[in-house]
């Protein structure tokens, strides 16, 4: 009865888990602060490299065990810089709860603060054009709109205190 070439193989990785899978998992549970599955990942890792080593194992002397340490030393080495090289992943979940902007909404106010002008006087509703919408001061608002600045400032007083009003009545708040 021949042996296939595959169950050497197969042997040793047994024989190398049976043997150092323990204290190699409780070397390296130390080197990742307690993190199990982590651990559990390099010990994994480090047998894979193993029994890809197979032939240089079979000619080692002596125990295999400083060779499986080293590489899991390595595998933790190489994760740790690793995920230093990369920024750090943050959970996007809170700003699932930031209102987005977007049109919708941005039409919807337009509509409503034109609805709103519409309900002032003509004579409130250009000092507030000249001055809010325009940028204008009151010194030019009064120039381009002809009367003097005493009269704009009073205008805006009570054309944004109707304005205000006129706002609620369409449910803004604020």
């Amino acid at each position: 009865m021949s042996q296939s070439s595959s169950e050497p193989d197969e042997e040793l990785m047994r024989a190398l888990y049976r043997e150092h899978a323990g204290p190699l998992l409780a070397y390296v549970l130390r080197l990742v602060a307690g993190d199990r599955q982590r651990a559990e990942d390099v010990v994994q890792e480090t047998l894979i490299r193993a029994w890809k080593n197979a032939g240089q194992l079979n000619r080692a002397t002596g125990s295999v065990r400083p060779w499986l340490v080293t590489v899991a030393r390595r595998i933790v080495i190489d994760g740790h810089r690793s995920r230093q090289a990369r920024p750090q992943e943050v959970d996007p979940s809170p700003l699932e709860v930031i209102p987005a902007e977007d049109e919708i909404d941005k039409a919807l106010w337009l509509m409503t603060l034109s609805d709103a002008l519409d309900d002032l006087t003509p004579a409130h509703r250009e000092v507030l054009v000249e001055t809010y919408f325009k940028g204008r001061t009151v010194s030019e608002a009064a120039q381009t709109l002809g009367i003097p600045s005493g009269t704009v400032r009073s205008r805006v007083f009570y054309a944004l205190r109707s304005m205000k009003l006129a706002l609620e009545e369409r449910g803004v708040t604020a």
